[in-house]
């Protein structure tokens, strides 16, 4: 997107290891900010990126889904940068499953990445924006939070057995209620929340589903990582101040409420 820039911004960006997470950290230093890379995958190709385009990156390994380990995350940002302007949580996983046959321990896992996750690292973020009176958190839901997620069996039973996401579709859910709750708390703390909700991305993440659902996909392709990441770009800059407790279809037409 022309025009948009993040000069002397700081991102902490979790996920970034990822296809979704990457694209966002290459567009956001293509627009300046500064980033600190967080996942528990190889971040130091992407880091060597950042400081082509002339930016700084830091690289921390974390498990989102601990408290401690995200604390210390946002202080090692602050003590690197000085400040903390924007998060963008891309952290999660997918999983598969059906009500019937889904493994508790499966739910708690998907849950506890992509839902308690994104929480924490939101509620460890607030102390820092809320002292500098700025801030723009974005995080990722899907629309499959939105739309009830693949389940219709009517149609394929074997499909239902691929696709089928109800843990997924629930966490992302959750992301997107949270979002909301979390615009109107800290809206008057000049910090703005927003969700983007990505349709079929063509990621790792989707190379088992279903050409029936690609095929759903009005625009007639998969999503690109690039398409999530010039959203973010514009809900994290200052265009975006007047948009908070959205939750941004970046779909290809396969959604729309």
């Amino acid at each position: 997107m022309t025009g948009l820039r993040l000069d002397g911004r700081v991102a902490l960006i979790t996920g970034a290891a990822g296809s979704i997470g990457s694209a966002i950290a290459r567009c956001f230093a293509a627009a300046g900010a500064h980033l600190c890379l967080a996942d528990r995958g190889p971040m130091a190709p992407l880091a060597a990126e950042v400081a082509a385009l002339g930016r700084r990156a830091i690289m921390a390994t974390v498990d989102v889904t601990l408290p401690a380990e995200i604390d210390a995350l946002v202080a090692r940002t602050l003590d690197a940068f000085g400040r903390l302007d924007i998060l963008v949580n891309v952290a999660g996983v997918t999983s598969m499953g059906n009500a019937a046959t889904l493994a508790v321990a499966e739910w708690d896992r998907v849950l506890a990445i992509n839902l308690k996750g994104s929480f924490l690292c939101c509620q460890a973020v607030i102390p820092a924006m809320r002292q500098q009176r700025y801030g723009r958190i974005i995080n990722l839901g899907s629309v499959l939070g939105k739309n009830g997620g693949n389940a219709r069996p009517w149609i394929d039973p074997a499909e239902q057995e691929r696709a089928g996401n109800i843990a997924y579709g629930v966490s992302k859910a959750g992301v997107h209620a949270m979002t909301a709750y979390l615009a109107r708390e800290l809206a008057a703390d000049g910090i703005t929340v927003n969700a983007i909700a990505p349709g079929p991305i063509a990621t790792a993440m989707t190379t088992s589903l279903p050409a029936t659902i690609q095929a759903l996909i009005p625009v007639k392709r998969m999503g690109q990582a690039e398409d999530v990441a010039d959203a973010a770009l514009f809900l994290a800059g200052a265009q975006a101040s007047f948009v908070t407790g959205e939750v941004l279809d970046v779909n290809g037409g396969i959604w729309s409420d």
